[in-house]
């Protein structure tokens, strides 16, 4: 079984987790690992031969056959582990190397259960929905700009000048924005970004996209669910300056002329869950109700 590892920069080397998640696996036989570059070195010395241990550098070079991938770290290392798989179908497991972790729901402990768990097959697959952005106007995303999302889209000021935005759904044109930006979110992000800027939570496997202003100028405008099937269409004027683009934890400058279409990408992210209950997490990571009248002595 080929298995990907992915990790952001080196800061997880000094790792005790890391440590641990090697010795587990050094017990398992019939592996080979495919690691992402800058993790490659380490891994090959810590297995000792062991195993097989290879290396990636980006989506490209991911072996094609890769069982699935581990993203070492925190959602944000969740979030780019999309610009690896993209559309290959390989399912993507978290593992908590972070803080919170809503996304990265694996713990490395001196068992990892959820090691043998995921080698025996024992998971379920949560098909999470993309956010596909595309837009008008020659060199408007830069060749880098990986144009997909798994939690949000958002345009938003570059500078102290506020954004004039206007939105439409499926052609139908919504009161325009006078906001410090705009988002457009799916379920996985609801208790992400738009969660801090007034957004509902919805549940994973709901149908739904979220469309959210950030700072918004005029009080009586609210955050608005529609489907997820709905082409979202918008573009913004600004006194002076450009805006940001942002897809997850990626950006680009935004021209002024720029305009935007945002969708559901024609593929999904297929999230490796292991005993993953959502109600659970918004008690125990976003601390849901918490209040002492509830509390149990």
């Amino acid at each position: 079984m080929k298995v990907a590892v992915y990790g952001r920069g080196t800061q997880i080397f000094n790792s005790e987790k890391l440590q641990l998640l090697v010795e587990s696996i050094k017990r398992l036989e019939d592996i080979e690992l495919c690691c992402y570059s800058p993790l490659f070195d380490f891994f090959r010395k810590e297995m000792g031969g062991r195993c097989m241990v290879s290396s990636f550098s980006d989506s490209s070079t991911l072996p094609e056959d890769t069982s699935f991938l581990l993203s070492l770290g925190g959602d944000g290392t969740f979030l780019e582990s999309l610009t690896i798989v993209r559309e290959s179908n390989i399912p993507v497991a978290g593992i908590n190397f972070g803080r919170l972790g809503f996304l990265t729901t694996a713990v490395v402990d001196g068992k990892n259960e959820w090691l043998d768990a995921l080698l025996c097959g024992k998971y379920n697959i949560v098909e999470r929905t993309l956010l596909s952005i595309e837009g008008e106007g020659r060199g408007l995303l830069p060749a880098d700009f990986y144009p997909v999302a798994l939690n949000e889209v958002t345009v938003q000021r570059s500078n102290p000048t506020m954004l004039e935005i206007e939105i439409s759904v499926n052609g139908e044109q919504l009161p325009h924005y006078m906001a410090d930006g705009i988002l457009v979110g799916s379920a996985t992000g609801s208790t992400a970004y738009s969660l801090s800027i007034g957004g509902p939570i919805v549940t994973p496997d709901s149908k739904v996209l979220i469309i959210a202003p950030i700072a918004p100028h005029n009080l009586n405008v609210r955050p608005i669910i529609v489907p997820e099937t709905a082409v979202i269409e918008l573009s913004y004027s600004t006194r002076s300056g450009s805006a940001l683009l942002t897809a997850d934890n990626r950006y680009s400058s935004l021209p002024k002329s720029a305009k935007l279409t945002v969708s559901k990408a024609g593929y999904r992210l297929r999230s490796v869950s292991i005993g993953n209950n959502f109600m659970h997490a918004l008690n125990q990571k976003l601390l849901w109700g918490m209040d002492k009248r509830n509390m149990r002595e």
